[in-house]
């Protein structure tokens, strides 16, 4: 069994990026610019802000955080949206998610300027990810095909199984896993909560990408032997003895389905440090576009 090392792959990539940052400095050009915004002061949110603002640093980009109260309306999140649309200046932001109550995501998501969405999330950068054309690709399952890459994890003609149908993982995974090329090729078996007799299907899987968000959810019967495992749940669950209160896991029983496992990402430590890295790598490559038109 081998660890897909997400803490370490993630640092390799962001020492490229920094070493593309200093080459565009040493011939003069501008360098990328992140902006990110928050609204509200959900805890886990301003967490991943944080981490996102500090490789920005690490890698040389310039990044600016915007921050808008809980409260803020719908009408003041476009008209922010709006700004960061028009500012030259920024090659590429983020919507944090989630959203207060009295805000429409699909609205939000559809305002931002599809040239400058490095999540991936307008329906135009999804459209053309479903139809193999260049364009950003959500930053959790590009994180996920460069580790099944650069472990060199084989996926053609093997029989992938996704758990969980998110328009932000499950849903483009499956289309990814099955494109031609490499990570690729695949057959893919979409799974989701009304699905019937899933250990039926995760029990001939060859790989197993679960992104359903409950708390070791697939277990060691669930799996046959040399399985490969990506694990994108986090979930905080709530433990007297710990001493932050709580623990962290993901969806998979890590203890007993490691010991059937080829390969498996540990949580934390596994797609949560590739996500970010590949939102870095999205930004350069929204930079470079621009480049490309100006």
């Amino acid at each position: 069994m081998e660890i897909l090392d997400g803490k370490k792959i993630s640092n390799q990539i962001k020492d490229e990026i920094a070493a593309e940052v200093v080459k565009m400095k040493e011939k003069g050009e501008k360098v990328p610019h992140l902006a990110a915004i928050i609204v509200g002061n959900d805890g886990a949110s301003l967490t991943y802000v944080g981490s996102k603002v500090r490789s920005c640093k690490r890698v040389g980009f310039e990044s600016t955080l915007v921050q808008m109260p809980s409260t803020t309306s719908e009408i003041e999140l476009l008209k922010k949206i709006k700004e960061l649309n028009e500012n030259t200046d920024i090659d590429g932001f983020i919507v944090q998610l989630p959203l207060p109550d009295q805000i429409d995501t699909q609205k939000v998501i559809m305002a931002i300027d599809p040239d400058k969405d490095v999540d991936g999330f307008h329906p135009t950068n999804f459209g053309k990810m479903a139809l193999d054309m260049s364009t950003f690709i959500p930053a959790t399952p590009f994180g996920i095909l460069e580790l099944l890459e650069r472990y060199g994890v084989e996926t053609q003609g093997k029989h992938t199984v996704v758990i969980g149908r998110s328009h932000i993982v499950g849903r483009p995974m499956s289309i990814l896993m099955g494109r031609k090329g490499f990570p690729g090729n695949s057959t893919v078996t979409l799974t989701h909560s009304r699905t019937k007799n899933i250990t039926q299907i995760t029990s001939q899987a060859d790989i197993i990408i679960s992104a359903l968000g409950v708390p070791k959810f697939l277990k060691a019967e669930m799996v046959k032997d040399d399985v490969v495992i990506i694990d994108v749940g986090i979930t905080r669950v709530p433990d007297d003895n710990k001493e932050k209160g709580y623990y962290i896991t993901g969806d998979v029983d890590f203890e007993h389905v490691s010991k059937k496992a080829s390969y498996i990402t540990p949580v934390p430590g596994g797609v949560g440090p590739m996500t970010i890295a590949m939102l870095m790598k999205n930004t350069l490559l929204a930079r470079e576009r621009h480049r490309s038109r100006r």
